[in-house]
């Protein structure tokens, strides 16, 4: 699938949903619980049909990104399954420090 900055990408497996803040210039699959991601604002799953090995917490008004940097996105709706990009988990993007205020 060809990503969008801007656009919404929800679960089919329980109720995840993101925006799409950096994308990729090349197509990729876009997951989560293991299953492909769908446009939409909201996830249709209640969580069950997730395996152990696609099961990671997303967390609301978080960013998840790739190793490279050239995917992030941030998620406006929690849920149980774990984001992947090609098979390959995303990971959540630590915060910068902001400077000292002396």
């Amino acid at each position: 699938m060809k990503l969008e900055v801007g656009r919404s990408w929800a679960s089919s497996v329980d109720a995840t949903a993101v925006v799409i803040v950096r994308a990729p210039h090349e197509e990729v699959v876009l997951t989560c619980g293991g299953a492909e991601m769908v446009p939409g604002r909201k996830g249709t799953g209640d969580g069950t049909a997730i395996g152990d090995a696609h099961l990671g917490p997303t967390a609301l008004g978080k960013r998840y990104t790739d190793a490279d940097g050239d995917l992030e996105l941030l998620c406006t709706t929690p849920g149980r399954g774990a984001l992947a990009v090609d098979g390959v988990p995303l990971s959540l993007k630590a915060a910068k420090p902001l400077p000292a205020s002396d």
